[in-house]
């Protein structure tokens, strides 16, 4: 993506973690931003083979992953690890966000 600066990327951040008070109630912030935000699903490669980016989850251990499919294949990948298409999905944004708050 690229696109967005460092300050819209951090305005992000504090619009979906505005309430929260510790850093599991700010994943669950970014989380529930993102799962709102983001169309899925959407084709993206990974590793040279192309997935199906089929919804998000969050993990037991506070690590938002995407769900993936490819044929009757199915894996959970960090978002983080997740690269976006050249056409990225509509809430994208919400994805390199998340990027910078784990980073």
């Amino acid at each position: 993506m690229g696109g967005l600066s460092v300050a819209e990327l951090d305005e992000l951040i504090a619009e979906a973690t505005v309430d929260c008070y510790d850093e599991d109630e700010q994943v669950l912030g970014l989380y529930t931003v993102m799962v709102d935000e983001l169309a899925v699903p959407f084709r993206t490669t990974v590793l040279g083979v192309v997935v199906t980016v089929e919804d998000l989850d969050l993990t037991g251990r506070g690590h938002i992953v995407a769900r993936c499919s490819r044929g009757g294949i199915r894996q959970a990948i960090p978002v983080v690890d997740v690269p976006l298409p050249t056409l990225p999905p509509r809430g994208a944004r919400w994805i390199e966000a998340y990027r910078r708050w784990a980073g």
